[in-house]
């Protein structure tokens, strides 16, 4: 009897041990949706104003000034969806290599290689256009609206030849266009470490930026002189998203896009290869990714 009481006891922690173990693990994020025939999707945004979904397509070379460019607008229901709502070289429009997206009121601004352009969200109409090249703005990647109403935009420091092969000959910077369209550096320097995605965190007060050749992820508010780290990963970053509170963050070097709250990483979608610029559709919890490398967009309804 002393025996059989200690095996069923042995079970019972085992069990709980299981049971203790499946609660701490997240239920699994599930793929609900796929828009093909794009074309090198690089970038996705929720308008909530609209409730669409806007896709940057850089078709083709991503240093290439060929005006080819095209962003998507896709109804998150599965309605209507414009393959080239805006276009280079129709309608007045020019768009290179479009990339980071951003809306603030009825506007959409775009990043395209140096240079952020500004398009009315509703009809797609060319609005103006701010020229960073004479800041030297190499590689204009993400953009992210904030609190005091200046763009804020990533400048990976990134250059593609003709053949696609990169080099980083920088700087790495941060650039920012206030609302009367003064351009300045908010932030340079190696510690950066190639900034790509970034977006403002109201609840933090501060600006989440996750870096393409570091394994950090930062926070930064602007006048701050370095990026301060927050948590650290598999590193290769692109997008970046505040949901409900906790911070979303695509990943090149192992193909996923992983949830950190408190400086720990909770891997939410796997197997992901070429996951770019994230979106995040509040509305209904979704994630929105965009497969560069396969002309794809993908949507997961996360738990």
């Amino acid at each position: 009897m002393r025996t059989l009481a200690i095996v069923m006891l042995g079970v019972i922690v085992v069990g709980g041990c299981k049971k203790a173990e499946q609660a701490a693990k997240p239920p699994a994020a599930t793929k609900v949706a796929q828009v093909d025939s794009l074309q090198a999707p690089e970038s996705v945004l929720w308008d909530q104003a609209q409730d669409a979904y806007f896709v940057s397509n850089i078709n083709g070379n991503p240093s290439g000034k060929d005006n080819n460019g095209f962003i998507s607008r896709l109804s998150p229901d599965g309605g209507p969806q414009t393959l080239r709502f805006i276009e280079g070289g129709r309608n007045g429009v020019t768009l290179n290599a479009p990339k980071g997206l951003a809306v603030h009121g009825d506007t959409l601004w775009v990043t395209d290689i140096d240079a952020v352009r500004a398009f009315d969200a509703k009809t797609g109409a060319p609005l103006l256009s701010v020229d960073l090249s004479r800041q030297g703005a190499v590689f204009l990647n993400d953009p992210a609206m904030g609190p005091d109403g200046a763009l804020y935009i990533t400048d990976s420091g990134m250059r593609f030849d003709q053949q696609g092969h990169s080099s980083h000959p920088g700087p790495d910077r941060i650039f920012r266009i206030a609302p009367d369209r003064k351009v300045s550096v908010a932030a340079q320097g190696d510690t950066l470490k190639a900034p790509n995605g970034i977006t403002w965190d109201g609840t933090g007060n501060r600006f989440i930026v996750v870096p393409l050749d570091g394994m950090s992820v930062f926070e930064w508010r602007p006048g701050d002189k370095n990026p301060t780290v927050i948590a650290m990963g598999p590193g290769g970053y692109d997008g970046v998203e505040v949901a409900r509170g906790k911070v979303l963050v695509s990943s090149w070097n192992d193909s996923t896009v992983a949830m950190y709250q408190g400086g720990t990483e909770v891997k939410l979608i796997t197997g992901i290869a070429g996951a770019a610029d994230i979106g995040y559709d509040g509305k209904r919890n979704r994630v929105l990714i965009p497969v560069l490398t396969g002309n794809r967009v993908e949507v997961w309804q996360l738990p």
